[in-house]
């Protein structure tokens, strides 16, 4: 099930400026852009644009991005869960994970992580999907971010929360591997109760589905 990448574009005023949230972006779209070099949270920035590339052309893949003219300087993609994570055993063809986000170091602080999950969840075709992240405190930026642990795990809960992810228990031993560590999710308006109750299931894998 894959629904209509309708692009959308939006102004973003900060302090030096205005900037562009726009997305889904084509394939083609995204190639004409620049990306900035110190978009390396995952990889360095070469390559991350090239993955980002092959995102746009998955039938469900979805890459937004904020530019600064034509530079792109930060980002969030939604895919389906990779094959042989655990979240993908539910064979769920209306289940897609935020695979990533990133915001260039100098464009930190200014609301674009929010700004971004905001806007990618105002489509229309995103009330038909459950949207899941799996958070865990050893992908995050802690050196860079100068914050600890529990305040990155705040500040990524209040921007997941802007785009109307909750959190949500799970026994999955990954997560539960350290305290920090969280599932969060949204569920659109649009998706059937089997579907619902199928990433229950995929939540307790032992069928308990306490909350």
């Amino acid at each position: 099930m894959n629904h209509p990448k309708k692009t959308f574009q939006e102004s973003y005023v900060y302090p030096n400026g205005t900037l562009i949230i726009e997305g889904p972006l084509t394939e083609q779209t995204l190639a004409s852009y620049r990306f900035h070099a110190r978009l390396t949270s995952f990889r360095p920035a070469p390559a991350q644009k090239d993955a980002l590339l092959k995102i746009t052309t998955l039938p469900e893949g979805r890459v937004i991005v904020v530019r600064d003219q034509d530079t792109i300087v930060g980002y969030v993609t939604f895919v389906y869960p990779d094959p042989l994570e655990h979240w993908s055993s539910g064979n769920m063809v209306d289940l897609l994970e935020l695979g990533g986000i990133e915001i260039a170091p100098d464009y930190r602080g200014y609301g674009l992580g929010k700004a971004l999950l905001r806007l990618s969840m105002a489509d229309e075709a995103m009330e038909n999907y459950i949207v899941i992240t799996t958070e865990y405190y050893w992908h995050w930026d802690l050196k860079g971010s100068g914050l600890d642990v529990w305040q990155y795990r705040t500040m990524m809960e209040k921007m997941m929360n802007a785009g109307g992810l909750v959190c949500f228990t799970t026994d999955d031993p990954e997560i539960n591997s350290h305290q920090a560590n969280c599932l969060m999710a949204r569920i659109g308006e649009n998706v059937p109760s089997d579907s619902i109750e199928s990433f229950h299931r995929l939540r307790f894998s032992n069928r308990f589905m306490n909350e």
